[in-house]
């Protein structure tokens, strides 16, 4: 993915010395200091860091989309070679979907649910180009080809909602390419996809780039992403650039102590609880208003910091000819290959190893969650019509014993939240047996006695979603406290306290209301209410994906923490497939309602492998530019629940079927077997464990 021969070409966008202010009530405040970097054609510049640390201030900068109370308070943005700062907003309209295009996190942001996409898509090229509909529909239609989406023809005549998330991104960065842009910007376009999904856009962007010498600014938190996409890396902190240089130069022997913090948040592949530990940067970043102008901003958050840090504001120091720093002693950190990390501690896991022989706290045996589906069928309107259901959950098996962590990966779709749902009490489980602490739990939760619900709890996605504005966090806390009975009714607020600190939290932030707190915050208040009830399982959906890698490792260490001094089994629900390796002990690889592999967590990511998990596994961003991945993309869509594959789920899309006699036929008829490969790790697939045996390991380097 590299471009090779950027070098020496004229920088499509020259970017320099670059400040963005907002008027507030308190006067204008600095977003943005002091930014500069160059894009050539046929080049990728990743910027990262934290949120709020201004990468999309800088990107809305570029094409001037910063609001009526922002605006560009100092430097320059030469696009082509022309100024663009000034420039009137009809020159800029101009540009914008022509020669520079945009592709935002949420395709829903950039398209109409109203019109059909191939009208969108056609009136780009009639808008900047002046041609006829007819002509911008069949060239919409070869764009569409180009980034390989099914069916363009019929495509085009789809609303946004009848296509899949995958699709829609497609659909942007079709309508950005139409006009073969010089400059393509990029903010956060992976985030909200499956790793599958986000594997597939990486190697369009990059396919793109080459065939049409686009410079493109790609905007991403996720180290790995930016690892695997870009040229060179621009990494900005609280407003300013701190670090900018060369992807496998940055990666390799990072200079500032903010880019060295980075790294050490992020779980690596092969890492697990038991042997290491992450490391989350202290404290957060700076709000813009209280940031100093005379001295380093991240020296708060530094392990280098001396005095001189804060009094004196550090320029760029040049590392190599193309490699800066904003450090004081960023020349000795990578000269010396200096890295601060801080003191080691004991990992944070239960460091059990191997299969407990404990009797399972949790155990389902052939648990199926199906939803009905609701048709408007003139049959089903006068009774005669057959229900139809989607098999969110068909026939799971699993078994979990106290203190122990199960972590649940697929894509979307494929029912790790419909299984949880379903064990917590949220959806009605339809058939199959479900036993908690040897009592069952197969009714919905408003059947539930009240001492198997104060048993098990849950951490939600999105704490915005769980708390309520209206009332303090304290209160929020103190509630379940109260309706379990924990502790006596005066200890309640010295409980509250307790769990507070249990999460990190001083005991100030009883009073704080939920608008007050950072998204970090919020999460670890989640925590702490799920906690109050001292049970003895917590369910995690996706805890840990919405968040900042520096907050995502402090959450990740304080779950791991509060297990091992509660002893809590946890059920954890992730997209990230190194965050599950990281913090799980045993491993579910669920695809359309169905467990495909299951074991310790060490044999699920070494060969053998089902290959549905060699395909995740092979779609998994590494922050290593150096690291050797197998190239496997699975084609098509996951099918229907509603109207699921026959004999094994995942024939339509398995790239190891043709290993088979006759193509894998046996696929589409007959259930696969169950094959044990040892030590509780089991895999249902109909090749045999010998030639399971011999597929390569996905990542060669790492």
């Amino acid at each position: 993915m590299r471009n090779s021969d950027v070098s020496d070409s004229e920088p499509v966008l020259n970017v320099s010395n670059l400040s963005i202010g907002y008027k507030t009530r308190r006067g204008m405040i600095q977003a943005v200091r002091d930014v500069s970097f160059q894009i050539r054609r046929g080049e990728t510049l990743g910027i990262v860091g934290e949120s709020g640390c201004g990468k999309s201030t800088v990107a809305f900068g570029i094409v001037d989309f910063l609001g009526s109370n922002g605006s560009i308070t100092d430097g320059s943005v030469r696009f082509e070679g022309d100024e663009l700062v000034g420039r009137s907003r009809k020159t800029l309209s101009r540009l914008r979907g022509d020669r520079i295009a945009m592709v935002y996190q949420d395709p829903m942001a950039a398209l109409n649910p109203t019109v059909r996409i191939g009208e969108q898509l056609a009136e780009v090229l009639v808008c900047h180009r002046r041609i006829s509909r007819a002509e911008a529909w069949e060239r919409a239609i070869e764009m569409l080809k180009r980034v390989h989406m099914p069916d363009p023809e019929n495509m085009m005549t789809r609303h946004t909602h009848q296509i899949s998330g995958g699709q829609q991104q497609r659909v942007v960065i079709a309508m950005a390419m139409l006009n073969h842009p010089a400059l393509l910007i990029m903010d956060e376009p992976t985030t909200a996809l499956d790793v599958t999904v986000e594997a597939t856009v990486l190697d369009l962007v990059a396919e793109l780039k080459n065939e049409f010498n686009t410079g493109i600014l790609f905007i991403s938190h996720n180290l790995g992403v930016v690892a695997r996409i870009s040229d060179r890396v621009c990494v900005m902190y609280a407003g300013q650039v701190v670090e900018q240089g060369p992807v496998g130069d940055l990666f390799k022997r990072p200079s500032h102590p903010y880019t060295q913090g980075l790294m050490r948040c992020v779980p690596r592949l092969g890492t697990d609880k038991a042997d290491s530990r992450l490391h989350p940067i202290r404290g957060r970043v700076p709000q813009p208003a209280n940031r100093p102008e005379d001295a380093c901003i991240f020296a708060p958050r530094c392990d280098y910091a001396t005095d001189r840090c804060t009094t004196s504001w550090p320029g760029l120091t040049g590392i190599s000819p193309d490699h800066v720093s904003r450090c004081f002693y960023a020349r000795d950190i990578f000269e010396k290959n200096i890295d601060r990390m801080p003191p080691k501690r004991e990992p944070v896991g239960p460091g059990r190893t191997g299969a407990d022989t404990a009797a399972p706290l949790l155990r389902l045996e052939n648990l199926r969650v199906y939803y009905e589906q609701k048709s408007a069928s003139f049959k089903n309107l006068i009774g005669l019509g057959k229900p139809k259901f989607v098999k969110a959950v068909d026939e799971v098996s699993l078994e979990i014993t106290k203190g122990r962590t199960l972590g649940i990966v697929g894509e979307s779709g494929c029912g790790k939240s419909s299984l949880v749902r379903g064990i917590i009490g949220l959806e009605e489980i339809t058939g199959g047996k479900a036993e908690f602490l040897n009592l069952d739990i197969s009714q919905s939760v408003e059947h539930r006695a009240v001492s198997v619900i104060k048993e098990m709890q849950m951490v939600f996605q999105n704490p915005d979603a769980t708390l309520n504005p209206a009332y303090p966090v304290g209160r929020q806390i103190a509630r379940p406290i109260r309706r379990f009975g924990t502790v006596p009714k005066d200890q309640v607020r010295a409980e509250v306290i307790r769990l507070l600190r249990a999460v990190r939290l001083p005991p100030a932030y009883y009073g704080r209301y939920p608008r007050q707190l950072s998204g970090g915050e919020k999460q670890r208040v989640g925590i702490a209410r799920a906690l109050a009830s001292q049970p003895d399982m917590v369910l995690c959906d996706e805890p840990v994906s919405a968040l900042d890698v520096s907050v995502q490792a402090a959450v990740l260490n304080l779950l791991l923490e509060i297990q091992r001094e509660m002893d809590t089994t946890l059920i954890f629900i992730a997209h990230d497939l190194s965050v599950v390796r990281f913090f799980s002990d045993e491993i579910a690889v669920m695809y359309l309602g169905q467990i495909m592999e299951t074991g310790p967590a060490e044999t699920i990511y070494a060969p053998p492998y089902h290959p549905y998990t060699e395909a995740l596994l092979s779609a998994v961003p590494i922050p290593d530019p150096d690291a050797e991945q197998k190239n496997i993309r699975l084609s098509g869509n996951v099918p229907s629940a509603l109207s699921p594959p026959s004999g094994c789920r995942f024939h339509t899309r398995c790239p190891r079927r043709n290993l088979l006699p006759d193509e894998g036929k046996i696929c589409e008829t007959e259930r696969p077997p169950w094959r044990k490969v040892g030590g509780g790790h089991r895999i249902l697939c109909h090749l045999p464990l010998d030639e399971l045996k011999e597929i390569e390991s996905v990542i060669s380097a790492a």
